[in-house]
């Protein structure tokens, strides 16, 4: 295996690669957000259940990629 496509591989454990799961998964806050605000306008309690949990979720997800960002520290794969 080639040194490029080895850090490649371990991208999702780098700094960056967490940054960019950070980023999309709140960015999927935004979807859930408007998803929240059609259902409140609809009065469509099982879409508004459905918003809550995937909010749950998001929130869940944010903290389990901080806590790896924390975790990996100064062992960065991509810098050296």
């Amino acid at each position: 295996m080639s040194a490029m496509a080895k850090k490649a591989q371990n991208f999702k454990k780098s700094k960056t690669g967490l940054y960019v799961s950070l980023g999309s998964t709140a960015f999927g806050a935004l979807s859930v957000a408007k998803q929240a605000k059609l259902a409140r306008n609809d009065n469509d309690v099982l879409r508004l259940v459905d918003a809550a949990v995937s909010a749950a979720a998001i929130v869940t997800g944010l903290a389990i990629l901080y806590r790896e960002l924390k975790r990996l520290g100064d062992d960065d794969v991509l810098l050296g």
